[in-house]
């Protein structure tokens, strides 16, 4: 039964051309290509690049933090607290009004004590600044060098300035060495960015994040196995263009470089919207959809291919909307980090906001205008 799922899986009607088969990209004529058993190499790859991120945030990324003074706030400890433990862990992180008013009861606290508490809390969970400012340098560093090996690898290749050559010989096209490692340095990448994201600083568009890196994997699998090589670099030298520019201001924005951060980001907008909401799906999602159906008929590896970058694209527009809000908050007030982080609450003995809120909304309506007007006034 396994040996009838496996040929159904590597049928060749469903991944090659017609007329192709997978005999055809068997090593032959000084022609060499990828095959599907050389993808587990990405995973000793992949534990590689954790290690060197490991070396590079311990003696590059925390010594430069150092030397801008990057330092992480003082976080004072919440205090022991079974039944408030309890409910941190089981319930909610960030109770009602209600049950606020229920934990008072329980544990004889005031209100002000417990809001506070959860505060501290919640806080002890959240990624200190260091933390992210290493995270930001390690895959600055990474796309920084990835995409300059990109354009090394790339800039005399005619299907860069062709994109029709992109097919020519499809699938018959020899593996090249620079092809190979670039490949693999990218795949051994998210590859570890998957690894890591238990303990990376948590974001709010974890979810997204997630679903990016396994469509990335998935598409840049595919691509190897098939041999959508030429193409699949060519996304990946425009992805890695972007986000060079976005790690780096979020660096230089952990450095308190605020006019620098913010100079950075307004750049890496425009570039953002360029080459992932212009470039991507006007030139390589059309050359992927439109140029093979000139040489075969389409095929189910052909829908599949075009459907993962259908995905990406989703994300590109999810993203944009992201760092169209982030732009505001750069042109019109300071850039406070990165807005998809779980940003740190400040601990001081006042309730939050929120609770503020959520307490006024339960008053008369005279009360709250009255308020409002005293704030308006500076009373």
């Amino acid at each position: 039964m396994l040996q009838t799922v496996s040929e159904w899986i590597w049928w060749d009607r469903l991944w090659l051309p017609v007329n192709v088969s997978w005999s055809d990209l068997a090593d032959s004529e000084g022609r060499v290509y990828a095959k599907a058993s050389q993808l587990f190499d990405v995973l000793p790859f992949a534990l590689c690049l954790l290690l060197v991120r490991f070396l590079f945030e311990r003696f590059v990324a925390t010594p430069l933090a150092n030397v801008w003074g990057v330092r992480d706030k003082v976080r004072l400890p919440a205090e022991d607290n079974p039944v408030l433990e309890n409910y941190y862990s089981s319930t909610s992180r960030i109770p009602a009004q209600a049950d606020v008013l229920a934990l008072c009861k329980k544990t004889s606290w005031t209100e002000r004590k417990v809001q506070l508490w959860f505060r501290r809390r919640r806080n002890q969970n959240r990624a200190g600044l260091r933390k992210r400012f290493c995270e930001a340098s390690w895959r600055c560093a990474f796309y920084f060098c990835a995409f300059f090996g990109g354009v090394i690898a790339l800039h005399d290749k005619p299907w860069v300035y062709d994109l029709r050559e992109v097919w020519a010989g499809f699938p018959k096209q020899s593996l090249l060495p620079s092809q190979y490692w670039y490949y693999y340095c990218e795949m051994g990448f998210y590859l570890s960015l998957v690894f890591s994201l238990t303990f990376d600083v948590k974001r709010k568009d974890f979810n997204e994040q997630v679903v990016h890196h396994i469509a990335t994997l998935t598409l840049l699998s595919f691509s190897w196995i098939s041999n959508y090589i030429r193409i699949g670099t060519l996304v990946m030298v425009v992805h890695d263009s972007a986000d060079i520019l976005l790690e780096g201001a979020k660096v230089l924005n952990y450095a308190k470089w605020n006019k620098a951060a913010n100079g950075v980001f307004v750049v890496f907008t425009a570039l953002f919207m360029l080459s992932r909401l212009v470039i991507f799906p006007f030139w390589l999602i059309h050359c992927t959809w439109v140029y093979p159906l000139e040489l075969y008929p389409a095929f189910f590896g052909y829908y599949f291919f075009n459907v993962m970058l259908v995905v990406l694209q989703a994300l590109h527009l999810y993203w944009a909307v992201l760092i169209s809000r982030m732009l505001f908050k750069s042109l019109f007030r300071k850039l406070e980090g990165d807005d998809r982080s779980d940003e740190e609450e400040e601990d001081d003995s006042d309730p939050p906001k929120d609770a503020n809120r959520k307490v006024n909304n339960n008053k008369p309506n005279h009360i709250n205008a009255s308020g409002a007007r005293g704030r308006a006034t500076g009373h």
